[in-house]
């Protein structure tokens, strides 16, 4: 089980996982940040996060994380516990019977801790999507014949032309699929299909509130999923004193300007403010989980974040025992 909490006003647990964009600081390099990522996924599994999620862009300077699929078998292969996952997938790019492959074959290697996540957006400029996949829009259109056919992939039911295709090896158990959206949109898809829906908040302008209602109340269960499940993803940049929390939240800040790159809304603090805030937030979403993604840009400094964040949780669960 992941870090949880039960208080006294609300009993709800507060369960968080990690959300790794694989970030190359300067001064850097790629390799380093792959060694990051692997870090970071064995320190989260020790202080007991549910789950290590990694992110899919193409050609973004500054990020390490191109293929999620193989950063996963990676990182697996160097934790115990911890579950594996995609944040996300961009499912336009490529055919349902290779996503499922991927993903099954993960689960079979993990078994019982792979979660495939799957988004939307194109994950680059255009040159690159271009590159990737060719008429991305076109891809667009057509998800709703493609996340039909990953689900029929993955119980088992799926034809072509009218010959069964089985997505190989079959593991005992399937990984666990999960939308993630930032509008209404990513969210009908999730409640229509039956998976967990992420709601990407530290990526978008607004609160997002009505768009976990209406995943909730438009909810089909699926073979599966039975009931609907959400995660909140959110950025949060957590220190031991309020004076560096400040200082980093300024240095992104600055960063922002400075690259034109928008920073959306991020919760910074030291870790009893951070909790008390995403405390408000899951009596104000009512989600199950966060997915938290600290955009710190010293590895240091990011460890020791998601390290005061557990220290906070179990400190908070003693007092509630």
């Amino acid at each position: 089980m992941g870090l949880s909490v039960i208080t006294a006003e609300t009993f709800t647990p507060l369960t968080l996982s990690v959300l790794d964009l694989v970030p190359c600081l300067p001064g850097s390099t790629d390799e380093e940040a792959l060694r990051q990522a692997a870090a970071l996924a064995q320190h989260a599994e020790r202080w007991g996060y549910e789950r290590y999620w990694t992110a899919e862009h193409h050609d973004m300077p500054g990020l390490a994380c191109s293929s999620p699929e193989v950063l996963l078998a990676h990182v697996g292969a160097k934790t115990e516990r911890i579950r594996l996952g995609s944040g996300a997938v961009l499912l336009p790019h490529y055919s349902p019977l290779k996503v499922a492959e991927w993903f099954r074959l993960l689960a079979a290697l993990y078994p019982g801790r792979v979660d495939l996540g799957l988004g939307r957006a194109p994950g680059g400029d255009p040159h690159a999507v271009m590159a990737l996949s060719g008429n991305f829009l076109g891809r667009v259109a057509e998800l709703p014949k493609t996340m039909a056919s990953l689900m029929e992939l993955l119980q088992n039911n799926y034809k072509y032309e009218g010959h069964g295709v089985t997505a190989r090896p079959e593991p005992q158990i399937e990984p666990v699929v999960w939308m993630l959206g930032t509008n209404v949109k990513s969210a009908q898809y999730a409640a229509k299909f039956g998976t967990g829906y992420v709601f990407g908040r530290f990526m978008s302008e607004r609160d997002g509130v009505d768009v976990l209602e209406s995943y909730r109340a438009g909810f089909t269960p699926s073979p599966l999923q039975n009931d609907p499940r959400t995660i909140l993803a959110v950025s949060v940049v957590c220190a031991a004193a309020e004076t560096e929390a400040a200082h980093w939240a300024e240095t992104l800040d600055e960063t922002a300007k400075q690259t034109g790159r928008s920073l959306f809304q991020s919760i910074t603090g030291t870790p009893r403010s951070v909790y008390e805030q995403l405390k408000e937030m899951q009596r104000e979403y009512g989600n199950d989980e966060f997915l938290i993604v600290c955009p710190i840009p010293d590895y240091t400094a990011r460890l020791e974040c998601y390290r005061l964040l557990a220290e906070v949780l179990k400190e908070r669960e003693g007092q509630n025992e």
